[in-house]
């Protein structure tokens, strides 16, 4: 107190030397910083109001609330409080919440004889689930015209906004209760010059850098370029960098379309355009390490599964050399991956799988010009085959274009008990599969072949306990006779070749030989279901005589 007292004591003394004459210009500066503050803070409510009022006024499908507004004339500046958005369909949790959204005069652009405003947006949180997302696909409105940009021209008290910047943003969606949430977090965007003020003499004028967190350990970063007066909508150059993206997050997804994704994580770097006239993704590197990647068959999803195959095939073909859409990957590494299918369907169910999966991909592209993409695969075939596999592609309107061989050797047969269960109606206990073929698609046309061989066979491998009628028994038994005696080569290898040939989409084996073949060696259907028999077996021609 007595500090206080004494500063009070010093300013009474210089201001009682201070000549009258500039006692008066101080006094009156005084009275004016009063009055403006006074009437800012009598402003506040009423321009809470009218904001708010006109944000609502311009969206479609959300309320806006607005708690507080706070007007600084010293900066020039606004701030709105506690903001919450909550989407109409859906109004028991928001849709997002912004701690403090700040509206400031761009002094930058004064010198231009523009007035705008630079918007900061800090803490906002994005919060987005299943719900809501199937209320904005069922709107009549769509995404870009509920009004988004208006309702900001709004917030900045329809100022033109350049210059827009977030503070420690985050986006969490949540699809189903059981999964972990996917979440971008401590997000930091800026984007400039965004109403071109400055006009420099170039396509994408306004620099846009982005940095988030994504779930625990990865990183996001965006680096460019955007020109977000370019009609019907904005267009974005930019840079793009992901690193260590843990792929047990998109659960959630990617069950939707029966696959099942657990453990890996994603890399990537590469850029991409989107702009009105041009779509391009142009990937220098994807890398994708340890993922277990299985798609499940249901006789449940056995409709829903054929027509996404349909749609997805549709889409490619689509893709393939159009002059808008450019996809390309320089180069996709998968290592020790673990692919599987299984088949629910069947009886008994059956799970194939390739384990310590290495899968290189090169020059992959939706554009003919850019040559060949040529796929390497390799890994072991239920635990034990030696699987190698090659393939070259070439995009093409009328559908694949494709070169394809594929080896698997000395896989254990026991580790396929249900799978020759399913197809051939008896069990093996021990003995090794290999399987050998090559194919060629060319403008929609499949022509190949596909050679399983058996060693060693030996019937049985039931499950403990499982009764048998008398005609699996006279089968089984008449199998093991025929594979004893019906042997092919002196190592006791059966084998047969399979011609395919027809539409990829619909491939006909030569039905008759394919049977003649596997009689003489005594596995009938003992093919994998990729290569069996399919429709042409259903109704059969006449063997010639």
């Amino acid at each position: 107190m007595r500090i206080i007292g004494r500063s009070l004591a010093s300013f009474g003394r210089r201001w009682q030397s201070l000549p009258r004459r500039r006692r008066w210009p101080i006094i009156a500066l005084l009275v004016i910083v009063v009055a403006v503050y006074s009437a800012a803070y009598l402003l506040d409510e009423p321009l809470r109001r009218y904001v708010e009022r006109e944000v609502n006024h311009r969206l479609t499908g959300y309320t806006v609330t607005i708690p507080k507004f706070s007007l600084h004339p010293h900066t020039v500046s606004f701030d709105l409080l506690g903001v919450t958005i909550v989407q109409d369909a859906n109004p028991r949790v928001p849709f997002a919440d912004i701690q403090r959204l700040n509206t400031t005069i761009h002094w930058r652009a004064l010198l231009h004889r523009r007035v705008v405003a630079d918007v900061t947006f800090a803490r906002p949180r994005l919060h987005i689930d299943l719900p809501e997302l199937r209320a904005e696909a069922k709107s009549k409105v769509p995404l870009k015209d509920k009004g988004w940009q208006q309702a900001l021209e709004a917030v900045a008290l329809d100022l033109e906004v350049n210059r827009l910047q977030i503070i420690d943003g985050a986006v969490t969606y949540i699809d189903q209760r059981l999964f972990k949430p996917l979440e971008l977090s401590h997000i930091a965007l800026v984007a400039e010059n965004i109403r071109n003020i400055e006009s420099p003499d170039r396509v994408y004028p306004s620099r846009i850098h982005l940095r988030s967190d994504v779930f625990e350990d990865g990183r996001l970063r965006i680096d460019g370029y955007a020109n977000f007066l370019e009609d019907p909508y904005p267009g974005l150059s930019a840079q793009v960098d992901l690193e260590q993206i843990e792929l047990d997050y998109f659960k959630p997804v990617t069950n939707r379309v029966n696959l099942s994704v657990r453990k890996g994580t994603l890399g990537a770097s590469g850029t991409f355009e989107y702009a009105p006239s041009v779509k391009s993704v142009h990937l220098d590197k994807v890398v994708v390490e340890g993922p277990e990647i299985e798609y499940i068959h249901t006789p449940q999803t056995a409709a829903a599964e054929s027509a996404r195959a349909q749609a997805t095939a549709s889409a490619a073909k689509k893709a393939s050399n159009e002059p808008g859409l450019e996809l390309a990957i320089d180069r996709l590494d998968i290592t020790k991956g673990r692919f599987a299918f299984f088949n629910r369907a069947a009886s008994p169910p059956y799970r194939l799988n390739l384990t310590d999966a290495t899968l290189t991909v090169e020059n992959l592209s939706n554009q003919r010009a850019q040559g060949p993409s040529t796929i390497r695969l390799s890994g072991k075939f239920m635990g034990s085959g030696q699987t190698q596999a090659s393939a070259t592609m070439r995009p093409a309107r009328a559908g694949a274009d494709v070169d394809l061989k594929v080896s698997v050797e000395d896989t254990e047969m026991a580790s396929m008990n249900d799978v020759v269960r399913a197809y051939g109606k008896f069990g093996v206990s021990q003995g090794q599969f290999s399987l050998f073929s090559e194919l060629k698609v060319t403008d929609g046309n499949i022509t190949g072949y596909v050679k399983p061989l058996f060693r060693d066979v030996e019937v049985g491998g039931d499950q403990p306990g499982e009764p048998k009628t008398f005609g699996q028994k006279v089968r089984e038994s008449l199998i093991g006779v025929l594979a004893k005696i019906l042997k092919n080569h002196p190592r006791g290898e059966v084998a047969t070749v399979v011609t395919i040939s027809g539409r990829v989409d619909q491939p006909q084996t030569r039905t008759w030989e394919a049977i003649g073949g596997l009689l003489r060696n005594a596995f009938l259907r003992a093919i994998l279901p990729g290569f069996e028999v399919n429709r042409a077996e259903k109704t059969p021609e006449a063997p010639k005589p």
